[in-house]
């Protein structure tokens, strides 16, 4: 069993770090645990280095609307934190077991729910960031107010590497208000055509949706599309009201939604079977309907923004290309061990310059190539 390391500062995080590379260990990096099995299996571990001693938060600026998190912190304790002020990080991606998920994992693995409609991905949330690079090299970017945008790309970076960079120690991040209370519109239809259009009118209208997502599965799903604040039921009435007009079926809205969001954030992790992301054009979404009943699976997914994530059984995964836009990127994420070696998670690799830079960017930030080794697109 590998060591595992818990350091409980930033200059303890950058000795080990700088340590193990010095010893041509491998580093593999650990928030909660909760999505390990993502990625390319990789390199076996010389070293886990876990954020676990990492678990403050530093500042929570109630006026400013942001707040200073070590990566370690668990989303669910940061969003009590911010909850007791009215407030929220807008990410609500599931936590896995024991919602153990944290901070740094899921700014590190890119990782979003139903919220991502309104808000953007966890890069478009983080205002500076502290690393730690496999040199023992503290780097620091951005800062802890909206309008300091310096170094912002550090951030941007390493949201969505995986770990391969670096290990994320601290992160300022901007909130929301906590909506007064939500609502949330839903319809149904057996046409993947219908829903599809009713979700692409429900993506241009001003309802001003936190969130618009499809659920689909055996040839029948819907539309859900949740408004927030004191008029949450009303605004609501007239999404439903348009959703009737485009043709679903069924329509009612729903002021107590929260299980109905839990379900869908539920849909994007699978316990034994294969979830496959799906990323295109979101005119395509009805292709992408069709290609999971094909292939006997499970959809949930950002109406507005060609996300999708389809829960198949193993060995249905093989079939699901031959359904799929060809323009659409395909990754796998839970899935089975023997699954994840018998194939590529990321899909078909990018144009040769794109890959190129890629590995540029790896060799200047972990010139020792210790970090997560090869858990991302093209073994880096």
């Amino acid at each position: 069993m590998a060591p595992q390391l818990r350091p409980e500062s930033m200059e303890a995080a950058a000795a080990v770090m700088a340590g193990a590379a010095a010893d041509g260990d491998p580093i593999r990096i650990v928030g909660g645990g909760t999505k390990l099995g993502w990625g390319a299996t990789g390199d076996v571990p010389g070293v886990e280095v876990h954020t676990s001693g990492l678990e403050r938060i530093v500042e929570h600026n109630e006026g400013d609307l942001t707040a200073v998190l070590e990566a370690g912190v668990p989303m669910e304790a940061a969003q009590r934190r911010f909850a007791s002020a009215g407030q929220m990080l807008a990410l609500d991606p599931p936590l896995g077991s024991d919602h153990a998920a944290t901070v740094g994992g899921v700014l590190a693995t890119g990782d979003c729910g139903p919220l991502q409609h309104r808000y953007g991905a966890p890069r478009d949330l983080v205002l500076g960031m502290t690393v730690a690079l496999s040199d023992g090299t503290l780097a620091r970017s951005g800062g802890k107010v909206i309008k300091n945008v310096a170094g912002y790309d550090l951030a941007k970076l390493f949201c969505g590497s995986f770990g391969t960079l670096g290990l994320i120690l601290q992160v300022s991040v901007r909130l929301q208000p906590l909506p007064a209370s939500t609502a949330t519109a839903l319809g149904a239809t057996t046409d993947p055509n219908l829903l599809a259009r009713a979700a692409r009118t429900l993506a241009t209208a001003p309802f001003e949706l936190e969130a618009l997502d499809l659920a689909w599965r055996a040839g029948r799903g819907g539309v859900l599309a949740q408004v927030g604040g004191t008029q949450a039921r009303l605004r609501a009435e007239r999404v439903a009201t348009s959703m009737r007009e485009e043709g679903l079926a069924r329509v009612e809205v729903a002021t107590d939604d929260a299980e109905l969001w839990a379900r869908q954030r539920a849909g994007q992790r699978s316990a034994s079977g294969v979830i496959v992301r799906i990323s295109g054009r979101p005119s395509e979404i009805t292709r992408v309907l069709r290609a999971t009943d094909a292939c006997g699976g499970t959809l949930v997914g950002r109406a507005a923004l060609g996300m999708s994530c389809i829960e198949l059984e193993p060995d249905a995964l093989g079939r699901l290309a031959e359904h799929l836009p060809r323009a659409a990127s395909v990754v796998v994420l839970d899935a089975p061990l023997k699954v994840r070696e018998a194939v590529e998670p990321w899909g078909s690799l990018p144009p040769a310059p794109l890959l190129q830079l890629m590995r540029n960017v790896k060799a200047r930030f972990d010139p020792a190539h210790a970090c997560n080794p090869g858990v991302f697109v093209g073994g880096i």
